[in-house]
């Protein structure tokens, strides 16, 4: 009976098409057709100008019913600089983020699989620009399929250190914020008797608000080179590793609760620098940091740079990436819904 199912939406009806990865677990929905154009000079204008035009597009394909709460997207744009590859920005369930490791590594393996780019060389180097700058990455290939990708990332920097904050609802909290592309407030969960696994989600997306809204609302979070990068993205808990091999564990609550199933690109760079400032890991001395889904990114420091007058480093990060599928999603304009909507 299927075999004779057809159907072609309207010409009146808006067709977005995507490709479907995940990076240690956490999704990506890469837009790659059906977009309007978005205007811009750099991608934190053509953010903006998606943000004010479209932002319909956004919400209808990361909240339901086409997405989830913790569903997560990606927008390539044209290169913004002379010697890009690509510009991309990032969409999730409260809006848009500064940047995104797991997209990083997602999109490498994308473009380079599927002959996006012309690259040569068994580890081609690729030159993205992303809103909070540049961030090259390199795909570690073996028989034409991307096993493995690392990037650099933008300088990352300390920006709080052994501070305390009293919380709603769970009491003083220790912590320390620091910034690896988004600015993050970390805790250990000893302080907070969390299980860093599937068992206490609901508590760690709970806690987790909690903590950024009270850090949000006593602590001034500031970039000094870009304002729009100037807020707390998240909270990141971090804890013993469940494998011994691995140097720790965390999970990163972001957004509006939602709870990223990777290790967190941008978390584990913040994570870097912070370990470095304390002197707690050295100058290319490379750790594992696991996921709550147990997956796992590599980070090390592979450079000291300055940020204005800031003291920052250059991580370096890796890890994989997968597949999982092409979509076509339809807005039929006089569906009620089409815009979507979330309950969290």
């Amino acid at each position: 009976m299927l075999d004779k199912l057809k159907f072609d939406p309207p010409g009146t009806w808006m067709r977005i098409r995507t490709l479907e990865m995940h990076t240690g677990g956490e999704p990506l929905r890469i837009i790659t057709d059906g977009l309007p154009e978005i205007k811009g000079e750099s991608i934190l204008e053509k953010r903006k100008f998606f943000k004010e035009n479209y932002d319909y597009i956004r919400k209808g394909l990361m909240w339901e019913p086409r997405g989830h709460v913790d569903m997560y997207g990606a927008i390539l744009t044209d290169p913004v600089t002379p010697d890009g590859d690509f510009g991309v920005f990032f969409l999730h369930n409260e809006g848009y983020s500064t940047m995104c490791g797991h997209a990083i590594i997602a999109l490498t393996k994308m473009v380079v699989e599927t002959g996006l780019l012309e690259l040569k060389g068994k580890n081609p180097e690729i030159k993205i620009d992303t809103p909070s700058g540049r961030v090259v990455s390199f795909a570690e290939m073996k028989n034409n399929v991307v096993k493995k990708v690392r990037f650099r990332n933008v300088p990352s920097f300390v920006y709080l250190k052994d501070e305390e904050v009293e919380v709603p609802g769970i009491g003083l909290v220790d912590f320390d914020a620091a910034f690896g592309g988004a600015f993050y407030a970390l805790c250990d969960v000893k302080q907070l008797g969390i299980n860093m696994d599937a068992t206490d989600y609901d508590k760690m997306v709970d806690y987790g608000k909690r903590i950024k809204k009270a850090v949000s609302g006593n602590f001034n979070v500031r970039h000094s080179e870009h304002p729009e990068l100037g807020f707390l993205y998240g909270v990141i808990f971090t804890g013993d590793p469940y494998d011994y091999h691995h140097h720790s564990r965390n999970v990163c609550v972001f957004a509006d609760g939602e709870v990223d199933r990777s290790a967190t690109g941008t978390g584990v760079s913040a994570r870097a620098a912070l370990h470095y400032s304390k002197g707690e890991i050295a100058l290319g001395e490379e750790i594992t940091i696991e996921s709550i889904l147990g997956s796992t990114m590599q980070v090390k420091v592979v450079e000291e740079v300055k940020l204005g007058m800031k003291d920052a480093v250059i991580p370096e990060v890796s890890g994989t990436s997968h597949f999982t599928g092409r979509s076509e999603f339809w807005f039929d304009p006089d569906d009620p819904l089409k815009e979507g909507f979330i309950f969290r």
